[in-house]
């Protein structure tokens, strides 16, 4: 396999990018407070939680057997898993939940209770979608092949006509997915482009956690629900089936959207593999907004509904980024620099279902590149 080449980066219109930085780092210097999480993400971190294990626990006691209730307490805990992955795990993976690189470390690998490894996690996303965002094969979130065409450079097939209408069955299965089969083909790739290597990691380690913790996890999720209540495996695996499939459809749908639109761009790179915008506004230009107002609705996405302060400062947890987001669009507009955003959640699902219909169509010509004019 090929070892990975990163991209470079123009470096023009660099004013924007300082002045930002410059008036965020006022923000939390002027209101001192941390970039970490408060209170409240402490409160929601609990709660997150006990969504998930509560319901776990008592399926397990027998306390309840009505197959219903058991349905309600898998659905529970679907939300429960979402929940701790849109908010809990996804902070502390990116270094953004404390100033304690420990805590990051052990709150992340709520992802391994949950089935999947953090480690792989952190590289797919991480590295390669904060850093190369909507960049066909170097943004693996874009470059799905098979019966996703998510961006306009990808192969065609005849099955992508009929994505705009299927994809939101197969949403459902992401994480279902990612627990039985992606995790130990991605993990592979990374050690053999050499991924593994570059972030510095130790492949025998990371191979070890993996088999540990998906045993592990795969023994309370699996194991232990069918040895002790009055179920056959078949009922126990749909119940595990079931929470995984509400995990992976709210999960697909609050990520697809930030990214997937018709109005976002998807650069490529020039001969020499350099992107024609700088970072900052490499991020704008392929980072979508929505629902800003709605705060329930940002309280439980982890406040992923602000994706353009995300992509920007991923390391800072989400809870301050309704504030910066009045910092960032100002700033924005300032510079001229597009602010991309829809009012509703319901604008931007259907602004992503425009755009699968769009990538499914057969392309007349073959494409060469879609990418927002530089803003250097």
């Amino acid at each position: 396999m090929a070892q990975f080449q990163p991209l470079r980066f123009s470096s023009g219109k660099p004013d924007f990018a300082s002045t930002l930085n410059q008036r965020v780092n006022e923000y939390f210097t002027s209101n001192k407070i941390s970039r970490h999480a408060n209170l409240n993400m402490k409160l929601k971190t609990v709660f997150m939680l006990s969504l998930y294990i509560i319901p776990y626990l008592v399926m397990i006691s027998g306390i309840i057997t009505n197959g219903w209730a058991m349905l309600g307490l898998c659905v529970l805990m679907g939300f429960g898993l979402a929940g701790i992955g849109l908010s809990v795990m996804h902070d502390a993976c990116h270094g953004a939940y404390s100033s304690n690189p420990n805590v990051n470390k052990w709150l992340g690998y709520t992802l391994n209770m949950m089935g999947a490894t953090s480690f792989n996690w952190k590289v797919q996303h991480n590295v390669l979608h904060h850093t190369y965002t909507n960049v066909h094969e170097a943004d693996e979130d874009v470059s799905q092949r098979g019966l996703f065409r998510l961006n306009p450079h990808a192969d065609w097939k005849p099955i992508h006509r009929f994505q705009h209408l299927y994809a939101w069955l197969f949403y459902g299965l992401m994480t279902f997915v990612w627990v039985f089969f992606k995790d130990i083909s991605r993990l592979k790739k990374y050690q053999e482009n050499g991924l593994v290597e570059r972030v510095k990691a130790s492949a025998r380690e990371e191979w070890t956690v993996l088999i540990v913790t998906k045993l592990l996890y795969f023994s309370y999720a699996l194991v232990l629900p069918a040895l002790i209540l009055p179920y056959n495996f078949g009922q126990i695996f749909l119940g595990f089936f079931i929470v995984h499939y509400i995990a992976g459809f709210i999960l697909a749908i609050i990520f697809q959207p930030a990214h997937v639109t018709s109005d976002s761009a998807f650069p490529m790179p020039d001969s020499d593999n350099k992107l024609e915008n700088n970072f900052y506004i490499h991020q704008m230009l392929t980072t979508k907004n929505f629902a800003r107002k709605n705060k329930l609705f940002s309280w439980y996405v982890g406040g992923l509904n602000y994706q353009v302060e995300h992509h920007l400062y991923p390391t800072i947890c989400h809870v301050h980024y309704e504030k910066l987001a009045h910092i960032v669009k100002a700033t924005a507009e300032e510079y001229g620099i597009p602010y991309l955003e829809e009012e509703t959640f319901g604008k931007a699902i259907l602004e992503h279902a425009k755009s699968l219909y769009e990538f499914g169509k057969k392309p007349v010509t073959e494409t060469k590149s879609v990418i927002k004019p530089a803003l250097a």
